[in-house]
């Protein structure tokens, strides 16, 4: 099965994720709107440049540290994540395919196929016109402390930090949605 708007729609609707932010102006049900309004355009890079992208925040199994790499485009720190493509057959397949690229990890302990998050964040203009807003659904996997990580040719740097003392080079307030993933890791595993 592949990536579809209608694919999207249906899974969503299994869905009880928020913004890991609270005062987002935003739901779940934009999302849907957004999805809906622009079909397949909404789901892939080029398409329109508002669209979704998938992510995932990888927890030790502790759920005491995240495992994150510092991105070559945006000059942060950032869970692994990025645009779908069309033979993914979720969004949580996307976000779990994009974990193993980024990560170099053979595998995940874990893994939940519900989101933990939702965010809407602007990009700035390394990402080019037609990739301005990443509305990203974030999911959650578990790997084991000691596996071997791979720098990607997307990133500069790959390593573990504590959930509570995350890195401040750029990463703007990671707080709120690596709270969301430990709080959901809290419930799920």
């Amino acid at each position: 099965m592949c990536l579809s708007p209608a694919s999207v729609l249906a899974d969503s609707q299994a869905w009880s994720v928020q913004p890991a932010d609270a005062g987002a102006a935003y739901s779940l049900d934009t999302y849907r709107d957004l999805v809906r309004e622009y079909g397949e355009a909404a789901l892939f890079k080029g398409g329109h440049p508002q669209h979704l992208t998938s992510s995932i925040f990888v927890l030790s199994t502790d759920l005491t540290e995240i495992l994150l790499a510092f991105h070559k485009k945006a000059h942060m720190w950032l869970q692994f994540g990025g645009h779908l493509e069309r033979e993914d057959a979720s969004l949580a397949a996307a976000a779990w395919r994009e974990g193993i690229e980024e990560s170099g990890l053979a595998a995940f302990a874990d893994f939940s196929p519900d989101p933990s998050d939702i965010d809407i964040h602007e990009l700035g203009g390394g990402f080019g016109a037609v990739c301005r807003e990443h509305w990203d659904v974030g999911f959650v996997a578990l790997a084991d402390r000691e596996a071997g990580v791979v720098v990607s040719e997307e990133s500069v740097d790959v390593r573990w930090f504590p959930v509570d003392n995350l890195p401040d080079a750029g990463a703007g307030d990671m707080y709120p949605r690596v709270g969301a993933a430990v709080a959901h890791a809290e419930s799920y595993f």
